[in-house]
């Protein structure tokens, strides 16, 4: 199985004494990887340093074989994302806003813009201004920005914040679509345990800037455990053995 995304010994230190250290794992073609952690474990800053947007004290990442830190265009070129929050202008229409984007893609097709709005569920309301979005509408208007240069990897920051039940399940149902449908490989960085629980194939437990356990789901949780179980499993062994040290 190819590997396409491989992060080796990420170090990252900040002067208030937080960051990420020594975080090591692969992300393998075809998987939906869930990063799990708590609010501040340390996750954004790893999809940060991913996509070349902070630069790591210690370590590499390699994207399709491609050093990010070296050859970054050519690691970046079949990536998608959506960081933190999705960025638009709000005095345009979602399908200007991509088609705005679409600017920067060499021959995407015209219909592009339609089919990842269909994907989302915003077609129906792609002429209207994002100014008049719900927060949940901009997060699948990112998810569709994330989509629009069909990449082979897309890593995704809290894709369900905002979303009601029925967008949650609708944004969990496009990724599943698009992994099993055209191969597309996903990086989720989520606290929604239960929600990728229902998708991701493998996780990454973080805590305080570790990366304390990885593995199969189904592995994992053999046991009988639900997803939330296990992480907060995990995460109360870290602390005790950290006490005890």
């Amino acid at each position: 199985m190819d590997t396409l995304l491989e992060v080796q010994d990420v170090t990252k230190r900040y002067s208030n004494g937080r960051g990420v250290r020594n975080v090591s794992f692969d992300v393998m073609k075809g998987d939906i990887f869930g990063f799990i952690g708590p609010n501040g474990a340390g996750k954004t800053t790893v999809l940060k340093i991913i996509l070349g947007l902070i630069r790591p004290d210690e370590g590499n990442v390699r994207i399709f074989g491609h050093p990010v830190a070296e050859a970054f265009e050519q690691a970046m070129n079949r990536v998608g994302c959506l960081i933190e929050t999705a960025d638009a202008y709000e005095y345009m229409s979602a399908y200007d806003n991509l088609k705005l984007s679409a600017r920067f893609y060499l021959d995407l097709p015209k219909t592009r813009m339609d089919q990842v709005l269909e994907q989302v569920g915003l077609a129906p309301y792609k002429h209207e201004r994002v100014s008049g979005y719900s927060l949940g509408m901009k997060q699948r208007l990112g998810l569709a920005s994330a989509l629009l240069s069909n990449p082979g990897l897309v890593l995704l920051d809290e894709p369900a914040n905002g979303l009601d039940i029925e967008g949650m399940a609708d944004v969990r149902n496009t990724i599943l679509r698009l992994s099993k449908e055209q191969g597309v490989t996903f990086l989720i960085a989520s606290h929604l345990m239960h929600d990728l629980g229902m998708i991701a194939n493998k996780i990454g437990i973080m805590h305080n800037g570790n990366l304390i356990r990885t593995g199969n789901v189904d592995e994992l949780l053999q046991g009988g455990n639900t997803l939330e179980q296990f992480v907060l499993a995990q995460i109360q062994e870290e602390k005790d053995a950290k006490q005890h040290a």
